[in-house]
């Protein structure tokens, strides 16, 4: 029996043995590590010990170890000292007499041919390069575009991304946000779906049947266009109509709220008298509707024409 089979007896629950495992798991691992930080120190000390040794029987040897490792720093030094003198263009001071230019001195200022800097030659000749490329990849070869080209397929991406956007926005309406859309684009979508699911009770132009009439200013449950909302999406079960939250998606309930709002004071025939609490002026509306009803049918007879 091992220690984990003791652990086990110890710890029946599962997550009990788990966690145990782990913690002796971890004082394996520390325990390794501690080793090895030992070894590593006993190799330094027995490193220092054989240089002592070494130092106390053979230091012509340790001299010489080190004047090799001074004069490999003194030549690196050196290396990386005249590639930066030259990437900079940069001359010995020693050597300034023989970059004298002798007809250019003024008033004992003497001038120097000093190189152009290695940095700046190889920049001008990457911008060389660079404009030659360039000029081949979009202006010979056509293998790049150009801004037009640029233009039109960011026009094209976001047309895309408004798509995948509204897309995702088409389900964001609820009875607190949602708002008469101005353009009629949602009404106009809302149609069919007021045909295939509201038409049986509500008659194919909202006349009404077996539900209320909607084209007239007479409301149960109220008539804006977040009453609307919510009686579509909660459904008045007393009254026979189903919650559509459980059919529709909250952008097809837009769509019919908007298509039921631009219903009002259309007046069809065979309309069906009214229910409900009258609304003489409604929140989104301009030009409210005549109180009087012979004044409101001839507006709405001069808003037809």
């Amino acid at each position: 029996m091992n220690l984990l089979d003791i652990i086990g007896g110890l710890f029946p629950n599962t997550i009990a043995f788990y966690i145990a495992g782990n913690v002796f798991a971890d004082i394996l691992y520390i325990s390794i590590l501690i080793v090895m930080i030992a070894i590593l120190a006993a190799a330094l000390s027995i490193n220092q010990a054989m240089r002592s040794v070494l130092r106390l029987t053979n230091p012509k040897v340790l001299k010489e170890e080190q004047n090799a490792a001074t004069a490999r720093r003194i030549v690196r030094k050196k290396y990386w000292s005249d590639a930066w003198n030259y990437f900079m263009g940069l001359k010995p001071i020693e050597q300034e007499k023989s970059l004298i230019i002798d007809d250019h001195q003024y008033d004992g200022i003497v001038e120097l041919d000093n190189p152009i800097p290695v940095w700046f030659n190889a920049l001008f000749y990457s911008t060389v390069v660079f404009a030659v490329a360039y000029l081949l990849i979009y202006h010979v070869l056509g293998w790049g575009l150009n801004q037009d080209q640029e233009y039109e397929n960011e026009m094209a991406r976001a047309e895309l991304a408004k798509k995948e956007y509204l897309s995702k926005t088409a389900n964001l309406f609820d009875e607190h946000t949602i708002e008469p859309d101005e353009s009629g684009s949602l009404a106009r979508n809302g149609e069919p779906l007021f045909a295939t699911n509201c038409a049986a009770c509500h008659g194919m132009v909202g006349e009404g049947g077996i539900g209320p009439n909607l084209t007239d200013r007479f409301w149960i449950h109220g008539g804006e266009i977040k009453d609307v909302f919510r009686t579509i999406k909660y459904g008045v079960p007393e009254k026979g109509m189903v919650p559509w939250e459980q059919t529709l998606t909250p952008g097809q309930i837009a769509e019919l709220s908007n298509y039921i709002l631009s219903l009002r004071d259309t007046r069809p025939p065979n309309a069906k008298g009214a229910e409900g609490v009258e609304v003489a002026a409604y929140e989104n509306e301009r030009n409210p509707a005549p109180a009087n009803g012979e004044e409101r049918a001839a507006a709405v007879g001069e808003g037809n024409g």
